[in-house]
């Protein structure tokens, strides 16, 4: 107690007081080191100063430890992202290269099905044709024969080989006889009023209709009664 009261009074000293001496006018600089008449410092005891300083390092270690942190959390974000931004480009990559491959394969798909659907109609004018020389072959032979009979036989004989190649070729003659008018197989070009025929029937064929499968070649043109 009589120490802290001793350091209060010197701290309430000026300075000339401070180097004089308290009382009997000794100087503090022949008073011992450590002696509680030496003169204190004003302000935190020793203990207090350490305590105070030993805080401010704790605070300066904690700011960096707290910063590394951070900048740790954002470096491994960043990888983060930097792989999410290469698997990204590897994907577009792969992708486009997919594009190209798919656009090139269409590419020579179409020129492939255009050469082949020009084959395909070569080959089945050449078809066509190889089955209709029979018939040229019988018309230039029967272009030699003199008398009526012989030219009517070979017409006969030429008529045939036309059935037969049609026969071939899948076409077929159109059914008139007995039938009624159908405006998807039939044309009508003539009209007549009778009585013994009934409404709608085909009374006469004026030309001859074809069809292959469902598709009609040529229609039938015909007279239709009633």
């Amino acid at each position: 107690m009589m120490n802290d009261e001793r350091k209060t009074e010197f701290c309430e000293l000026n300075p000339k007081e401070q180097n004089s001496g308290e009382k009997g006018g000794t100087p503090a600089a022949n008073m011992p080191e450590g002696s509680p008449d030496a003169g204190p410092s004003c302000g935190l005891a020793p203990e207090e100063e350490t305590v105070a300083g030993g805080a401010r390092e704790d605070v300066d270690r904690e700011l960096p430890r707290s910063a590394g942190k951070k900048i740790k959390k954002l470096e491994s974000e960043l990888e983060g992202l930097k792989k999410q931004l290469e698997a990204a480009e590897a994907a577009a990559e792969a992708a486009n290269d997919k594009y190209l491959r798919m656009l090139a394969e269409y590419d020579n798909f179409r020129k492939r099905s255009i050469k082949e659907k020009e084959c395909c109609y070569n080959d089945a004018y050449c078809d066509a044709v190889s089955l209709f020389l029979p018939v040229l072959d019988n018309l230039e032979r029967a272009r030699g024969y003199t008398d009526a009979g012989s030219v009517t036989k070979g017409i006969e004989l030429i008529i045939k080989d036309i059935k037969a190649t049609f026969e071939k070729l899948g076409i077929a003659e159109i059914e008139t006889e007995g039938k009624k008018f159908d405006p998807n197989l039939h044309n009508a070009v003539l009209h007549i009023e009778d009585e013994k025929y009934g409404e709608g029937e085909i009374v006469e064929v004026l030309q001859k209709g074809y069809i292959m499968g469902d598709r009609v070649i040529r229609y039938a043109m015909v007279k239709v009664a009633n």
